[in-house]
């Protein structure tokens, strides 16, 4: 996601000099009244794990080349990376593959990992072509098809995604392989079935590690949610947090259930305590707009240096986030919807194809919506706010 090629300790402070922006992005960054102001909390154990990681860096430093150990401490970032939602270690998971970055060819277990980071990257073309490299050397290497069934149904490629997920059965775990096709049916016209069936699947699965669980409960709130059964979708999510309350991707979309429901101080007290990624702190401002809370304007501020951040390392992956943030707290719905097209020819999940209508409607473009509702209609996307959004469409 990022090309960082030295190591940086993780700073619990943010100095000034980290969210300045240069004025020719036309970004206001907040800037703190002194140094000493904090900006972020994050949990005192993260400390630990990057100190720990730091030391493996270190170890990597004196043999750069050297594959066992490339691909442990990039896995570690990776997974670190994933749970926080700080892009910084995906930086540091892609220094770590540095020496084979750029490699066409390249062993099968660092172009999975550079696949991973590519996806997340957005960079979803050179990400599959690595993975399809790794399955035609393995063609059961579970983890190239589960990565490859989960960019495909971030693009709505649902028969690819499915097929996919097929392939998962000949050496997955029964609940990885049922949860990946389950989720792929549920955004393809079978939702209630797939609910049901996961579920069912899920009771059975006593024994299953709870990384593998977490998914699946998270699957069952995201499908609840789509079919408006928001009662179901909270126990789902209730659930999920107790096997891992600081996931990033779960809590955010927790927080979006909490916020489509009008409840900003639910969500207020659930981030309270999680380190701030873009995301997160983006649905903490939604919450603190709904309240009329005095740190709005800090916050947004922030976003603000953010979002021209990004746009300076030259990054798409917030596409989604900036175009939310753009309509619902600058208000600017021409460059929402800008925002939001361009992150519509990236992927098409829900949200995004949710974020086009909205942003299409707010600016009285009826036009811009149409190849969403034509796309909703073909995938036969079941979803309760995109019912709402479509019914106020001609």
């Amino acid at each position: 996601m990022l090309n960082i090629n030295l190591l940086k300790v993780l700073f619990v402070h943010v100095t000034i000099s980290q969210i300045i922006i240069t004025s020719h992005l036309q970004a206001e960054p907040y800037i703190p009244q002194s140094d000493a102001e904090i900006l972020i909390k994050l949990p005192a154990s993260y400390n630990t794990i990057v100190l720990k990681l730091r030391q493996h860096q270190m170890q990597l430093i004196s043999a750069p080349n050297d594959t066992e150990r490339a691909v442990a401490l990039a896995q570690s970032y990776i997974e670190l990376g994933g749970s926080t939602g700080d892009p910084r270690y995906n930086g540091y998971a892609q220094a770590a593959l540095q020496p084979w970055w750029h490699l066409e060819q390249a062993p099968s277990e660092i172009l999975i990992l550079r696949a991973i980071l590519r996806q997340r990257q957005h960079d979803f073309n050179n990400a599959l072509n690595d993975l399809n490299q790794v399955l035609r050397v393995q063609p059961k290497n579970g983890q190239a098809w589960l990565t490859q069934a989960v960019i495909h149904q971030v693009q709505g490629n649902y028969p690819a995604s499915k097929k996919s997920c097929l392939a998962l059965m000949r050496n997955k775990s029964y609940l990885i392989t049922m949860s990946c096709i389950a989720n792929v049916a549920s955004l393809n016209g079978r939702a209630e079935e797939s609910y049901r069936a996961l579920q069912k699947v899920l009771e059975q699965a006593i024994a299953a590690p709870a990384q593998e669980k977490l998914w699946a409960i998270t699957i069952l709130a995201e499908t609840a949610a789509r079919l408006g059964k928001y009662n179901e979708a909270e126990q789902h999510f209730l659930q999920a947090l107790h096997i891992d309350g600081q996931d990033t991707y779960l809590l955010g979309a927790y927080s979006d259930l909490l916020l489509d429901q009008g409840r900003p101080k639910d969500v207020q007290f659930l981030l309270q305590k999680t380190v701030q990624s873009d995301g997160l702190l983006l649905r903490i401002a939604l919450a603190e707009q709904q309240l009329n809370a005095p740190t709005l304007k800090q916050h947004v501020e922030i976003l603000k240096a953010r979002f021209a951040e990004n746009k300076l390392r030259g990054e798409s992956q917030h596409l989604r986030e900036e175009a939310r943030f753009t309509l619902h707290l600058l208000h600017n719905s021409k460059q929402a919807l800008t925002l939001a097209q361009e992150n519509w020819r990236i992927q098409r999940e829900p949200w995004d194809a949710r974020l086009l209508l909205e942003a299409a409607l707010s600016g009285a473009n009826q036009a811009a919506a149409k190849p969403v509702i034509d796309w909703l209609i073909a995938v036969n996307l079941e979803d309760h706010q995109l019912n709402k959004l479509r019914e106020q469409l001609p």
